[in-house]
């Protein structure tokens, strides 16, 4: 991915999306909208760009709201998934495309939930990596989720939602960069089962400034610089390096509304979803993450298998960045699904 290759829109409500659109190689197939998670940005997909771009796909990936170079508000209202869903439409009609597949991480895998609520007609499958669909936020609960997951699977697994939508979250964060950086990107994946998950671990981690060593999938090697020359000195840089860099230019206040647009239940709207839109009959693929101690697969699997009729579901020894720590596997199995309801030209 170069610089070069990212465009920017303005949405029908005003806010400035800053995506990658990037053409196909050799004979054109279908469009991928790649949707990253949290603390992340379409630099999240860096792994999946080229492998894809040469299997003749075009892609799009962009900069969700509150990251990298879109827009950054502060009001946690802005962020209701039913007017972001809106937006990523926007981004699609800009680049006069009709149906895409969508694949989704983390919050992306939220936000891809709701473009089949609300637009179904725009999407010929979906691929969720580690956060599976879920087919409403309308009742969304925190306690009482909080207390469910807790019976299921023994510990909580949301519970540092109540510190990042605390005031000052941001600053603690920023305060705290490194430690964030090796709470979020552990080389254990059970450090987010014991200082993550559990209410008030993460802060205390941060608080502490703790460290864990950084996975070998966050590289250390240097390479070209693609993506903010703005803000680097220097031609060279690196993973840990990129995702600091841009969390010190532009802080994670914003971003920290995605989480708020849960708790504050501003989802209300999602009542209005259509019933038969609950239900996704299109393919559907799931990657579970079985190191992941957070975003257990047990928490998404029996649900998909009961709304999702076309459903194939990969498992992935890796904790939840699946993406980043099997990139071969990952990419190798989502063309596999797409070969399987597709044809080649």
């Amino acid at each position: 991915m170069e610089r070069s290759q990212y465009k920017t829109v303005t949405t029908k409500r005003g806010l400035k999306y800053s995506y990658a659109s990037i053409p196909a190689e050799g004979t054109p197939r279908d469009t991928l909208l790649f949707v990253h998670g949290f603390p992340s940005t379409s630099y999240d997909w860096r792994n999946q760009v080229d492998s894809f771009k040469k299997a003749g796909f075009a892609l799009i990936v962009p900069d969700l709201l509150g990251t990298g170079e879109t827009d950054k508000p502060t009001d946690a209202a802005l962020f209701k998934f039913s007017a972001m869903a809106a937006d990523v439409v926007d981004i699609l009609d800009a680049e006069n495309v009709g149906e895409v597949i969508v694949i989704g991480h983390d919050w992306g895998s939220v936000l891809a939930s709701r473009l089949a609520s609300y637009y179904p007609e725009r999407f010929k499958a979906y691929a969720f990596f580690a956060v599976g669909y879920s087919p409403t936020s309308a009742d969304f609960d925190y306690e009482a989720v909080l207390a469910l997951i807790k019976q299921f699977i023994g510990y909580e697994t949301y519970g540092y939602w109540q510190f990042f939508c605390e005031d000052g979250a941001d600053k603690v964060i920023e305060d705290h960069l490194e430690s964030f950086v090796s709470l979020l990107y552990p080389s254990d994946p059970a450090i987010w089962k014991t200082d993550m998950g559990p209410r008030g671990t993460a802060k205390a981690w941060l608080l502490s400034d703790k460290k864990t060593p950084l996975p070998s999938y966050l590289r250390d090697e240097v390479k070209i610089l693609w993506y903010l020359p703005a803000i680097c000195c220097s031609p060279l840089y690196q993973d840990v390096k990129h995702i600091t860099d841009l969390i010190k230019k532009y802080g994670i206040r914003s971003s920290l509304n995605w989480y708020k647009s849960y708790i504050d239940g501003i989802a209300e709207e999602d009542k209005g979803i259509p019933a038969a839109n609950q239900t996704i009959t299109k393919p559907v693929l799931y990657g579970a993450c079985q190191k992941d101690f957070v975003c257990t697969p047990g928490l998404f699997v029996p649900t998909m298998q009961k709304v999702c009729t076309n459903l194939t579901i990969k498992e992935y020894d890796t904790g939840h960045w699946v993406q980043l720590e099997a990139t071969e596997k990952v990419n190798a199995d989502l063309l596999e699904w797409i070969d399987g309801f597709t044809e080649k030209v």
